[in-house]
This record gives C-alpha cells, sequence and structure tokens, in this order.
C-alpha cells in the first residue's frame, strides 16, 4: 500500500471562466470543490487507477470536517487527524489557457498537535510499502518535520518520495529520500543552477543528489520530465507540450511514480505514465482527477531518451 502524507491539506476550490483579465469582473461558468493539498491529489490519482492507497495529514476546524466528507464521498480513504484550527482553502482561477492560484498558509499547529502526529504517522506505516511526502507546511510545524517522518519511515522499511521545497526539502534530504520530485523553480533554489532545459536539469539534478537525494526526476513543465538514478538519466516528453490547467499535475506525476516504484517499473515505463499522467492533468478541469482514456491515449505519445 502507498501512504500519502498532507500536513497542510486544503478545500480546493476550482472556478471556470472563459479569460482570465486583471482587475476585472468575471462570470464564473463552473464551480468545483474538492479535497485539496499535493498529497491528496497524488492519493486521488492513484485511487482512480486502483492503487491502493491510504491518504493522511492533518485537517482541523469546518474546513478540515468538509475535506475529509468530501474524500469519503470520493472512496478514497483517509486517516487525518484533526487539529483545532481551520485548514485552509486554495482558490484556482482556470481558463481555457492556464490557471491562477490562491493558497492560504493554513492553520497555525502547536507543538504538542505535531508531537500527535508524528506518532499517529508511525502507526500507520504498518503493511506500507512507499510514503509519499508532499506540499507546504503550515506555521507552527518545524522545517525538520519530512525529515523526522522520513526517518520513521525508513526505519519501518518504507520506500519514501519527498516532494516538497525551501527549508523543509533541504532539511528532508538529510535523510536522504528514495526519490525527490522537484521542478524547475525549486532545483534552481536550493542548487543555484538555473533549469533552462534538460542539460542545465541534469547539472542541477547532480547538485541535489550530492546534498542527499536518492534518485530525482525533475519537472520542467511542458519540457517533460529528466530522471537520474544508479540505473541511468532519461528524458521523457510529449512531442508538443499541452494548454489547460496544471494545477494537479505535478501530483499526478508524483501518483505515478509511486505506483511504479511500488510494482518496481523499468525507468522508461515509470516515466511514461508520469508524463501520461501528469499530461492528462492539465486536461482536466480540477487537480486530482485524470479522465483513463486520456491517459491511456497520452502514453502511447511519451518520447523516452536515454541521456
Amino acid at each position: 500500500m502507498i501512504l500519502t502524507v498532507t500536513p497542510n491539506a486544503a478545500l480546493d476550490v476550482t472556478y471556470q471562466i472563459d479569460a482570465l483579465t486583471p482587475y476585472a469582473t468575471h462570470r464564473v461558468g463552473a464551480v468545483a470543490e474538492r479535497a485539496g493539498g499535493k498529497g491528496v491529489n497524488v492519493a486521488r490519482v492513484l485511487h482512480g487507477l486502483g492503487t491502493p492507497v491510504l491518504a493522511t495529514g492533518l485537517a482541523g476546524g469546518p474546513t478540515g470536517q468538509r475535506l475529509r466528507e468530501l474524500l469519503i464521498a470520493d472512496d478514497v480513504a483517509e486517516a487525518f487527524l484533526p487539529v483545532t484550527g481551520d485548514a485552509r482553502r486554495t482558490v484556482v482561477v482556470a481558463d481555457r489557457a492556464d490557471a491562477t492560484g490562491f493558497w492560504e498558509p493554513g492553520p497555525t499547529v502547536t507543538a504538542a498537535e505535531w508531537s500527535g502526529f508524528t506518532a499517529h504517522f508511525a502507526a500507520l506505516l504498518a503493511g506500507v510499502k512507499v510514503v509519499v511526502l508532499s506540499g507546504s507546511l503550515p506555521p507552527g510545524v518545524p522545517a525538520t518535520a519530512y525529515a523526522e517522518l522520513l526517518a520513521l519511515a525508513h526505519a519501518a522499511g518504507a520506500a519514501t518520495i519527498l516532494d516538497a521545497d525551501g527549508d523543509p526539502l533541504r532539511q528532508g534530504l538529510r535523510v536522504q529520500p528514495d526519490l525527490v520530485k522537484p521542478n524547475a523553480a525549486e532545483l534552481h533554489a536550493l542548487t543555484g543552477i538555473r533549469v533552462d532545459g534538460p542539460d542545465a536539469a541534469r547539472a542541477a539534478v547532480a547538485a541535489l543528489r550530492e546534498l542527499g537525494a536518492g534518485d530525482v526526476v525533475a519537472s520542467l513543465g511542458g519540457g517533460g520530465l529528466v530522471a537520474v538514478s544508479e540505473q541511468g538519466v532519461w528524458r521523457a516528453r510529449l512531442a508538443e507540450p499541452l494548454t489547460g490547467n496544471p494545477t494537479g499535475a505535478g501530483d499526478a506525476c508524483v501518483a505515478a511514480l509511486a505506483r511504479g516504484l511500488l510494482a518496481g517499473q523499468p525507468w522508461p515505463e515509470r516515466l511514461r505514465d508520469a508524463v501520461a499522467l501528469s499530461a492528462a492533468a492539465v486536461l482536466s478541469p480540477v487537480a486530482g482527477v485524470v479522465d483513463p482514456a486520456v491517459y491511456e491515449r497520452l502514453r502511447t505519445e511519451v518520447i523516452v531518451d536515454v541521456c
């Protein structure tokens, strides 16, 4: 089973409009409300693919309760721990070309609440093969949070995937996660290398591995993925990038990587899945949802090159 962790879970609200114009009034064509946060999106994609998954994290107040109700309605198994503060909301305004997001900071979590969650997380690890740690940390949670959880997961024999940024990512690298999935901006922030193409991505990934990362899959947006592991180096991409709502594309990519890690899938096939799932997510109006037929079609169009 795969366990996803979302410390800063959110209630996602997506507004669909024709075109976004700054400082103008917009008539919203459709509104979607879903449980969100990066790890939640990963769990929903995995569930849609039939992969056993359990979602956990922190979810407090009425918003947190609504988040859990939505997960249950979607038949996604959850074990979120309530906290006193109300969970955050995230708002995405999606038009026909792209999306604009507004992220609230999240509730302030006390030291006692965080300690309670680490114990809760440790108890969930029995039978878990892969742990996915994703997203931002709410106020009050220490920057070492992912490092703590990674150490617990490794002690339980689970493989780990870390998808974070800033100091939480830097601290987590010290515990040597099995796989890290940064984007170009996160790579630049950590390594100082401006990622403007595959060659620069490979250089930045090499620097990231020196900081403690195991395997690394770097997301270059429309440029696809660059993966570096002990088994080799690959680039995977579509011939032409797609336009749409990219909000959940990175999470769909992580879902594919987690599923591939669980199954022991060869890297080229794992990356083919990751590109196809993330591209299918771009074509979806809301994060965490992938049309299986679109995914299967795009999978045949992915180009995977050995670098």
